[in-house]
């Protein structure tokens, strides 16, 4: 598909949470989900922006007038939450990670950050707004595909999570409300479907090179705005990974072009991506008149001074290549070396090749999970070494799994069972296999010969002797 020629246009929205404290509270930002010690039930009405009108999104919502229902946790809310309480002073910590991010995306910080409210009333939020403040703008990341500019960085505060919706109302997990969140929003450069992915990993990977990112399923999360020749802009959101994020859009684009050949009128609205690819109406819209200044949080002067403590840390992309270049593995391997911080030094043996060390430590265990059903877990670093160097002295290397699988089952490894006592006695048992299938193919004899030999002698060599000798 010619995506220039489409009028393809797409930005993305990445929603990344903060560990630590809440934003504006000194309530931790854990995420519970058992029965909560209380909760309370409230209805919402929208309220006007800075304008005096009212947002068309919000205007949706009320209409339904649903019955929201918080689960309230003792140890992780507090009245700020609950809105019976103004917001604490901002998490300065929060505030710091913002500002280190802003650098790392090469945006130009703001002198003032200044709170506004985001009018909010599906009920993720008990005081009907969001708390939001733009640190920065007029960033950038380099890309295979170009530049990808991003005008914008805020710092706000986490919805409440669903528990439970129906068509009268809603029950809501208030313990994620407040975490601190970063919203990064690139602008409509974005080349295709493939490049928006490209685009999200790689604002994922300066993020999580930061300290203090919440890591996890649900932490981080990425909203694309699509839009084509003769079409609307529709937000997608609720995308479950990284690599659905193509097959989405696509079914986005083929939506608006099947709407524009009927004919039919296209609306701008959110939309709800679903894991087949397709996607369904979530709500109108929303517009301008959603914000209105925050009065309860005083505005935050950013100085010179504070700008120059700032230390930024090295990203993740840097790590993982002084990795690779030190071991000589490959890029995947040392990417993985490095977010399971495998200390790789402490597993190098003479005459073993350094990725086949990686893949024992890395993709074995994976293996040993999914196709044997056993729990690589119980496996210590004592006995990677043990089948290591088993290896290093003779055994064959595919037998690292049956090894390691051993050691699960068992708690030990009996060596015994993959060495051979020579290679004298090796050819000569051999010969007698030969002499035994006079006749027969060579598969056929080196099947005879791994049948007694599997996992104690490397298939390459049984090959190479059964040459020799026939």
């Amino acid at each position: 598909m010619n995506y220039q020629k489409l009028g393809f246009k797409c930005g993305v929205e990445c929603h990344q949470q903060l560990d630590g404290k809440k934003l504006f509270c000194s309530c931790p930002t854990i995420i519970k989900d058992d029965k909560p010690d209380f909760i309370i039930k409230r209805k919402l009405r929208a309220s006007a922006g800075e304008k005096g009108a009212i947002d068309i999104a919000a205007k949706y919502e009320q209409k339904i007038g649903k019955e929201f229902i918080y689960n309230i946790y003792k140890d992780c809310t507090c009245l700020v939450e609950l809105d019976d309480e103004p917001p604490h002073e901002v998490n300065k910590d929060a505030l710091k990670i913002a500002l280190q991010i802003s650098m790392l995306l090469n945006a130009r910080i703001n002198d003032q950050i200044q709170f506004m409210r985001k009018v909010v009333i599906d009920g993720s939020n008990t005081s009907a707004f969001q708390r939001t403040a733009l640190v920065a703008m007029d960033g950038y990341i380099e890309t295979s595909k170009g530049r990808v500019n991003i005008p914008t960085i805020c710092l706000e505060e986490e919805a409440a999570k669903i528990v439970e919706k129906t068509d009268t109302y809603v029950v809501y997990n208030l313990s994620r409300l407040g975490i601190p969140l970063l919203e990064i929003a690139t602008d409509a450069s974005i080349k295709d479907p493939e490049h928006a992915k490209e685009v999200s990993e790689k604002i994922g990977m300066i993020l999580r090179s930061v300290d203090g990112i919440k890591r996890g399923l649900g932490t981080i999360r990425q909203d694309v705005n699509v839009s084509i020749e003769n079409g609307v802009r529709v937000e997608l959101k609720g995308f479950q990974e990284l690599k659905s994020i193509p097959k989405v859009i696509q079914g986005e684009i083929d939506r608006q072009l099947k709407l524009i050949q009927k004919g039919e009128k296209l609306k701008s609205e959110v939309r709800n991506a679903k894991p087949d690819g397709t996607s369904e109406f979530l709500r109108p819209m929303p517009g301008a008149e959603r914000m209105y200044p925050e009065t309860d949080v005083p505005m935050i002067e950013v100085t010179s001074e504070i700008l120059s403590k700032i230390k930024l840390p090295e990203l993740i992309i840097e790590k993982t290549l002084k990795i690779e270049k030190k071991y000589s593995i490959t890029p995947e391997y040392a990417k993985e070396i490095y977010e399971k911080k495998i200390d790789l030094d402490k597993f190098l043996i003479k005459g073993l090749d350094n990725n086949f060390i990686a893949k024992v430590l890395i993709d074995t265990p994976k293996e040993i999970k999914s196709r044997l059903n056993l729990d690589p877990e119980k496996l210590r670093d004592s006995d990677f070494l043990l089948v290591l160097n088993e290896i290093a002295k003779g055994a064959p290397k595919q037998a690292a799994i049956d090894m390691l699988s051993d050691i699960i089952k068992t708690g030990k490894l009996d060596v015994k069972k993959y060495r051979i006592s020579s290679d004298k006695d090796l050819e000569k048992d051999i010969k007698e296999i030969i002499s035994k299938n006079k006749g027969v193919s060579m598969n056929a004899l080196i099947g005879e010969v791994m049948k007694k030999y599997r996992n104690r002698v490397d298939g390459k060599k049984i090959v190479d002797l059964i040459k020799k000798l026939t």
